[in-house]
């Protein structure tokens, strides 16, 4: 399991790290969080290989998590994976996470689940983007699972199951999309600029939302454009009073 946590201290947080197949390094710190960048050990995802992902920030603390490169789910004959990210946002905490790609190839069989527990005043901002298939693939199967709690309940479940190439192009799922690119903010407000489009921008009951889009390529999504906007939407948030 790869474990990042990180407490505000006086002078310099407190940070904490341990490798698995995605070693943490330290870029940069202060005193109350730091930035830390994941770099995968080893060939990934193979066929049974399980990244076990735990990030927890303290009360009033900031994480943000970089990737050095993007992850590719190769060809397993089919063989399960698994990508499990457990996150504890406290009080006050934020976390960033501008994901790079994850790449389902041909043959891939794998499941994505995320979960975080984000406590009063806690505020993140994410990125996830799914590729179906490399180059002149379709793309193996893939199951994405979000979950977000907040102490009165659940703010976001959503499990897109994308596991059969000809069911996940009916019309309400990804359809002839091989790009699917997902901003999500929970627990800042979202900022009116840019302007996001009908039907690409769902409101969280509470502060926050997801924007996405489903594209046939990554280049010149816009989703760069608005993470731009609502991390320092996070950011703001995570300086406000009180906490």
């Amino acid at each position: 399991m790869t474990f990042v946590g990180v407490d505000a201290g006086e002078g310099r947080s407190r940070l904490r790290m341990t490798g698995g197949n995605l070693a943490p390094r330290l870029v940069r710190q202060d005193a109350t969080g730091a930035k830390v960048a994941l770099v995968a050990t080893t060939a990934l995802l193979l066929g049974e290989d399980r990244v076990e992902l735990d990030l927890r920030v303290g009360p009033g603390a900031w994480l943000e998590i970089v990737e050095t490169a993007g992850t590719v789910a190769y060809d397993a004959g089919g063989a399960p994976s698994w990508w499990n990210v457990q996150v504890t946002v406290d009080a006050g905490g934020m976390l960033l996470w501008p994901g790079e790609p994850f790449v389902v190839s041909d043959g891939a069989n794998t499941l994505r689940h995320s979960r975080f527990d984000l406590a009063a005043g806690a505020v993140m901002c994410i990125r996830e983007t799914v590729v179906l298939g490399r180059s002149g693939q379709v793309g193996g199967a893939v199951r994405v699972q979000n979950r977000i709690e907040r102490p009165d309940g659940p703010l976001l479940v959503e499990d897109l199951d994308l596991r059969d190439p000809a069911t996940r192009e009916l019309p309400g799922l990804a359809g002839r999309a091989s790009v699917i690119d997902t901003l999500t903010l929970a627990g800042a407000a979202v900022p009116n600029a840019p302007s996001i489009p009908v039907g690409h921008h769902f409101a969280l009951d509470g502060e926050g939302a997801v924007a996405r889009v489903l594209r046939s390529g990554l280049a010149g999504s816009p989703v760069p454009g608005w993470w731009v906007a609502w991390s320092a939407a996070a950011r703001a948030a995570h300086l406000r009073p009180g906490w």
